[in-house]
């Protein structure tokens, strides 16, 4: 029988399951990560997106590499080494440059619509990386979920077919963090779950930390308190607490159930937007974001729950 589990994670619980508290964990950990969209977009107002994407790695490395000290957690062995920089490629070097960059320019809540596909997209990363045979309804239902989201960024970019230098990064984004999650997912059955995340930070440190300098170099901040304060945020709380309360959640359980509040995260993302930072939400950002939240969810569902006759493949 094959193991269907979270979209997001694959680790095993690790202590008893609770299943109240494990959803309030988990949607701790989902409203950590809500602000990330907005928060981002306030700091690329005072601080280039290239210090921001890398800036934020090197605070959360400081803080992962001070907790697998404190607590003593075995060094990662051969081959986990190079699973450990694909998990890094993907969240930690990919998806805050890339999400920076495209934030320059887009509005926070067109990104988190963009975003909003990262539930299905690593659904499929985690399919073809553990070598499933999902039901053809999961492929058509992850299809939907891109073409609208794809169709929306197009509507807001001059017309169909046609996808501005932000779309591009903004989707690239999110083929990054599904990768990174995916492998991360496997991974933390052996490292641990938020170790996992935790040495990725730490292995990523050296680039992250020439980029940093890099961009300090290039462009002296010049940002306000409040951007500062944007900028702690994303990497005190994006990069690193945030999963302390998303894996928290997942171990505690039930992880199917509490991997899907996930789902809330982007529609979270786009109240800040207009709650925060005043953004208008047209109908068609509304329209957007219901359709690319509804496939995810139904996409991740069906992974979750396969039919008889599939979980006997």
């Amino acid at each position: 029988m094959r193991d269907y589990s979270s979209a997001t994670t694959l680790i095993r619980p690790a202590i008893p399951s609770t299943s109240v508290t494990g959803l309030w964990w988990g949607l701790l950990g989902v409203a950590a990560f809500s602000f990330t969209v907005p928060f981002t977009k306030v700091a690329v107002g005072g601080l280039s997106p290239l210090f921001i994407g890398s800036g934020r790695a090197v605070v959360a490395s400081i803080l992962a590499g001070s907790a697998l000290l404190l607590t003593r957690q075995r060094l990662p062995q051969g081959t986990q080494w190079a699973r450990l920089a694909v998990v890094a490629a993907g969240i930690v070097v990919g998806f805050p440059l890339l999400t920076s960059f495209a934030l320059t320019t887009a509005a926070a809540s067109h990104g988190a619509v963009v975003i909003a596909l990262l539930p299905a997209a690593t659904a499929t990363a985690a399919v073809l990386r553990g070598r499933e045979h999902p039901p053809r309804a999961f492929r058509v239902v992850t299809a939907v979920g891109a073409i609208a989201a794809i169709a929306f960024a197009s509507s807001q970019s001059g017309g169909f077919g046609q996808l501005d230098s932000a779309d591009l990064l903004l989707l690239g984004s999110v083929l990054a963090a599904a990768m990174g999650y995916a492998e991360g997912g496997l991974l933390a059955r052996e490292l641990g779950a938020w170790q996992t995340v935790s040495w990725a930070l730490v292995l990523a440190l050296p680039l992250m930390a020439g980029l940093a300098a890099l961009s300090l170099a290039q462009q002296p901040p010049s940002a306000t308190p409040v951007q500062w304060a944007a900028f702690g945020y994303l990497g005190i709380v994006s990069m690193f607490l945030g999963f302390f309360a998303w894996y928290r959640g997942l171990a505690l359980g039930p992880m199917a159930r509490v991997s899907q509040i996930q789902l809330v995260q982007p529609v979270l993302s786009i109240c800040w937007a207009g709650l925060l930072l005043g953004e208008t939400l047209s109908w068609i950002t509304i329209a957007g974001g219901i359709a690319v939240i509804v496939s995810a969810g139904i996409a991740v569902r069906i992974r979750l729950n396969p039919t008889p006759a599939q979980q006997d493949r």
